[in-house]
C-alpha cells in the first residue's frame, strides 16, 4: 500500500513505544482505529447521500412537453 514492509513497521512501533511508552500505546492504538472507522462510515454515508441525489426520476414526456400557462 505506502511501501512498507517489516523493518519499517518495526521500526514505527519502536518510535511509537519510546514517545507514547508501553502504558498509553494500546489506547494510542485503539483511539486510532477508532478515528479510522469514523472516517470510513462518514464516507459511506456521505456515498449513500450522493447515490440518492443522482437516483432522481425524470418526468414523463408528456409532462416535460406541455408548455406552462401564464395567468
Amino acid at each position: 500500500m505506502f511501501g512498507l514492509g517489516v523493518p519499517e513497521l518495526v521500526l514505527i512501533l519502536i518510535i511509537g513505544l519510546v514517545v507514547f511508552g508501553p502504558g498509553k500505546l494500546p489506547g494510542v492504538g485503539k483511539a486510532l482505529g477508532q478515528s479510522i472507522r469514523e472516517f470510513k462510515n462518514a464516507n459511506k454515508e456521505d456515498d449513500k447521500k450522493d447515490e440518492q441525489m443522482l437516483n432522481v426520476t425524470e418526468q414523463p414526456k408528456e409532462l416535460a412537453e406541455k408548455p406552462t400557462e401564464k395567468k
